[in-house]
């Protein structure tokens, strides 16, 4: 299997791209997505960029499996806002792909790539570095995105199955409903 990470940021979203063959884990890519160069005023431009820019990815790297970042309440609300925008058009260009989403914290990917839930972007690099074999340490945002997709390889099974005996792996959906019109 195929699992992207998304480490969801309005400036710069990692994302890792990693294989899954049982046990054994694959590198497949990993980098950025950046908005710095557009204005930190036009937010509608630079969400389309990260949507686009996740679209692309998916095109290029044909995941089955998606593990994105949940955001975390910032001591700035303002700050928070504008991250959780990120991450929806994040989301967004996973779902619009047909692309099943996975979430979980920062501390639940620390806590399954270091064992431990409080460590720092270093030791994320480091872990990540060694568990996928990889020649040098990859950025922190991308680090973070591989994390996010070898919690998922870890992690996802499981829950999987815990989701099915528990009664709460069927699917959900939305029926739109007209509004008023004149």
């Amino acid at each position: 299997m195929r699992i992207l990470g998304i480490d969801p940021g309005l400036r710069t979203t990692g994302f890792g791209v990693i294989d899954v063959d049982g046990q054994r884990l694959s590198y497949v890519a990993s980098g950025t997505i950046t908005t710095k160069h557009i204005d930190t005023g036009e937010l509608p431009a630079r969400l389309k960029v990260l949507f686009d820019g996740v679209c692309e990815v998916v095109e290029r790297y044909q995941p089955q499996m998606t593990s994105v970042e949940i955001v975390f309440v910032n001591v700035n609300p303002q700050s928070t806002l504008l991250l959780g925008q990120a991450r929806g058009a994040c989301v967004t260009a996973l779902v619009s792909s047909n692309l099943p989403v996975a979430e979980y914290t920062a501390l639940q990917m620390k806590q399954a790539v270091v064992g431990y839930g409080r460590a720092d972007k270093a030791q994320i690099q480091s872990m990540v570095q060694r568990l996928l074999t990889l020649p040098g340490l990859p950025g922190p945002d991308a680090a973070d995105a591989l994390g996010l997709a070898i919690t998922h390889a870890h992690a996802g099974a499981a829950m999987a199955r815990l989701a099915k005996a528990s009664g709460l792996g069927g699917k959900i959906g939305g029926n739109y409903k007209a509004g008023r019109s004149r």
